[in-house]
């Protein structure tokens, strides 16, 4: 096997396992200062697809080392969950930059550096197939299904993991935020299905496993 192609292996694995120790350590933190119900912690879409990602970057990285087929269905994931990560960088720091109870370089770490270390790896190491485009809706269950839950917690024990989910602001402004959340993901994941057909800068599928496009 290309020795590059190792090298990516272990450092998708290891981003997996920094992201994963960090968001285990913040919830610890909190846990010590009496402020560790995980539904309101995980409830944060940040929180939940930085560590999904993480797992599935551990995934594909021990794949890859070890020399074995990313199955399909896998390197799928990963692109949806890099499109979600693309949404949580851009609304973070364009709509609620500074809010949240994270540490500054918690904040930093998962709302600019994950995504931007997940959406480089996507966009330069070529060893994805192409992503059909009749999958792009494959998109929408997971944040609708999220959307729904906070909805329905926000109307009956009062907590919204951020502000423009409030039930207070009206119906008129949840349908705005809602559609315009999907339609980010929607148009976020145009742009990565769009990239699985570039041939990657760094490592190309012919140098890695067995794992054909």
């Amino acid at each position: 096997m290309c020795p590059r192609a190792v090298l990516v292996g272990f450092g998708r694995a290891g981003c997996g396992l920094v992201i994963g120790a960090v968001l285990i350590y913040f919830y610890a933190v909190r846990i010590s200062v009496g402020d560790g119900n995980p539904f309101d912690y995980f409830g944060y879409f940040t929180n939940q697809t930085s560590l999904l990602a993480s797992l599935i970057l551990i995934a594909t990285g021990v794949l890859v080392v070890l020399g074995r087929s990313v199955p399909p269905a896998l390197t799928l994931m990963r692109g949806i969950i890099t499109a979600y990560l693309l949404v949580v960088a851009v609304i973070y720091n364009l709509l609620v930059p500074g809010t949240g109870s994270a540490p500054p370089w918690v904040s930093a770490l998962l709302h600019v550096v994950f995504p931007l270390l997940v959406a480089l790896d996507w966009l330069l190491v070529g060893d994805r197939p192409r992503l059909p485009w009749r999958r792009l809706w494959m998109l929408l269950p997971y944040p609708v299904l999220w959307l729904t839950t906070v909805l329905i917690r926000g109307v009956t024990d009062g907590w919204v993991p951020y502000g423009f989910l409030l039930p207070e602001r009206g119906i008129a402004s949840l349908l705005v935020h809602v559609v315009g959340l999907l339609a980010a993901i929607i148009a976020a994941g145009a742009l990565v299905w769009a990239a699985s057909r570039s041939r990657g800068l760094y490592v190309r599928a012919a140098e890695l496993s067995p794992h054909r496009a």
